[in-house]
């Protein structure tokens, strides 16, 4: 089993979330954060805040592209490794999990 800690972060439009983080461990560590305020019924102007961190915490072969001039316009990751493979599914399966049960909501 693994410590899952809560914590509050800020961010950049002031907006405060509770978000949710853990280790995500094998040859390689990621460390992975989730929170979200769920849905609020608008979009940028008035809608919810999601954000998610996967960051490197030892040996992990990962590269991060922006997409667009300010990185505005998404990102692309490469990962090298097997077990890099095994920990971004790890990773990507606990955002979901977090972003699910605190948006209250899932539409497919």
């Amino acid at each position: 089993m693994y410590e899952i800690k809560e914590k509050r972060r800020k961010l950049p439009d002031g907006t405060e979330i509770t978000t949710y983080t853990r280790d995500v461990v094998s040859a390689n560590i990621l460390e992975v954060e989730a929170g979200t305020t769920g849905f609020m019924g608008g979009d940028t102007g008035h809608g919810g805040r999601t954000y998610f961190r996967i960051e490197d915490s030892g040996g992990t072969d990962i590269q991060v592209r922006p997409i667009g001039r300010y990185a505005d316009e998404g990102f692309e990751v490469f990962l090298g490794g097997d077990c890099e493979l095994e920990t971004m599914i790890r990773a990507l399966k606990f955002i979901t999990k977090v972003l699910e049960e605190e948006s209250r909501e899932v539409y497919d």
